[in-house]
């Protein structure tokens, strides 16, 4: 299929402003219950009821935890729910003319494949940040692919303009009504599969998924509590609950690209906010942890923002929850093979696991070999090493050594920073963990419920 970034001139990003009919900041459309519930029978025959399981990580959180294995669908996120909806829904001459959409990866993949299979053309605008292994998967379902716009921002305007040119049905991602109730399918699923819930924790973009969720269970259940999870770098939705609407944000590069979206939905926010019990902004370093625990425990790969809630509760913002049976939405496993090494060296350094450190010492014959002795004699594994002399300038006599160790647990890191302080004078750990974080290995049975 085209690839339009090979055969056109690169598309300015102009001042005129073009509107989504579908997405109106002065008159935003909520969805109801039956929206959802015709969206679950309509996509029925072209998604995969994902499975909700008990997970591992109930033994070492205190919380009993299932999964919503989203990852599973056939595109790797959630996001076919709604696209699968959406272009059902369209009236048949829009069918024939085709749809188009701004994403950075997963709601491109989803739109593309069901477009696919439902006989109707697809373009995808995604910005030059988008992952690589999301753009291939888009050609690979015959989609028209333009890369173009440094951002989501410059991508969408891109989309809304060719939109308007070619004729083509414009389908945000997270905020138009079919989507939003495509997405609220999860929920419906997830009321069947676990019994007495007491929370869902959902990763929050856009909104369009927090919104269709929240909805289906507080409508199923009002006493079930619906919590956001945000990344601290793309905390878009905090700031529109904090100011009472939706408003532009700064948002910087994240493990959790898949909820960079620097403005939140206006249909999204109207239906989501009454809906939300508690949001949650965690740091990068806890999004990499979960990664990393996931793959440990579940053997689950996904990507950063399938793995934000998971995060919220290994950063302790969701203490209360402990002894309450708790559902993880595992939203999108889309993550690139690059990133996903980067990550779990950062989640093993994030917990004491993975450390750097550096340490001056005699540059007399033997001098670094007992320093690795002294490190191994604790049992403390070398992955890297590196000495310099040049940069020395206070000693002539001594040498640098930065080393990279691999610990068993945080414990383990302290009984090494211990020892080679009480060593050596000049010693630097190089961002040595503050806080002891939950073993994976320390599996001790509690009493959650079964």
């Amino acid at each position: 299929m085209d690839i339009l970034e090979d055969k056109m001139p690169y598309l300015e990003v102009d001042d005129e402003v073009y509107e989504d009919p579908a997405c109106n900041a002065n008159n935003p459309q909520t969805i109801g219950f039956e929206d959802i519930t015709s969206a679950a029978f309509k996509i029925k025959n072209g998604v995969i009821t994902t499975p909700c399981t008990k997970s591992h990580l109930s033994d070492i959180t205190g919380m009993d935890i299932y999964l919503k294995q989203e990852f599973l669908q056939y595109t790797g996120s959630f996001k076919e729910r709604g696209a699968r909806y959406a272009l059902l829904m369209l009236a048949e001459e829009s069918k024939q003319k085709g749809v188009i959409s701004a994403s950075l990866g997963n709601h491109a993949q989803a739109l593309s494949y069901h477009g696919f299979k439902l006989g109707i053309p697809v373009t995808v605008v995604m910005p030059v940040v988008a992952p690589i292994m999301k753009i291939q998967k888009c050609k690979k379902y015959n989609a028209t692919v333009v890369v173009q716009g440094k951002d989501m921002g410059e991508a969408k305007k891109i989309a809304m303009r060719i939109a308007k040119e070619k004729g083509f049905t414009y389908i945000n991602g997270y905020d138009h009504p079919h989507i939003m109730a495509g997405q609220g399918t999860i929920g419906l699923e997830i009321f069947d599969q676990v019994e007495d819930i007491d929370a869902v924790i959902v990763p929050t973009g856009g909104g369009g998924l927090i919104a269709g969720i929240g909805l289906a269970l507080k409508t199923l259940n009002p006493n079930i509590k619906i919590i956001g999870v945000e990344s601290e770098r793309c905390s878009s939705f905090s700031k529109a609950m904090e100011v009472g609407r939706p408003v532009h944000v700064d948002i910087q590069a994240t493990l959790a690209d898949g909820l960079a979206v620097p403005m939140v939905g206006y249909n999204a926010f109207a239906t989501a906010r009454p809906l939300i019990d508690k949001l949650v902004v965690v740091k990068e370093e806890f999004i990499a942890l979960a990664i990393l625990r996931l793959i440990e425990l579940e053997k689950c790969v996904v990507e950063g923002a399938g793995a934000a809630g998971l995060a919220a509760i290994l950063a302790g913002e969701l203490n209360e929850l402990k002894g309450k049976r708790v559902v993880l939405n595992l939203c999108g496993g889309n993550i690139d093979t690059t990133i996903l090494g980067r990550c779990l060296e950062r989640g093993l350094a994030a917990e004491g696991r993975l450390i750097k450190v550096s340490v001056t010492v005699s540059d007399r014959p033997g001098g670094i070999s007992e320093l690795c002795k002294l490190i191994s004699s604790i049992g403390v594994s070398i992955k890297d090493i590196l000495h310099e002399r040049a940069w020395v300038t206070y000693d002539v006599f001594s040498v640098e050594v930065k080393v990279m160790c691999e610990t068993r647990d945080y414990e383990h890191a302290i009984k090494l920073k211990k020892l080679l302080s009480s060593m050596y004078k000049k010693v630097e750990f190089i961002d040595f963990p503050t806080t002891d974080i939950i073993n994976p290995m320390d599996l001790k049975l509690n009493n959650n419920r079964v």
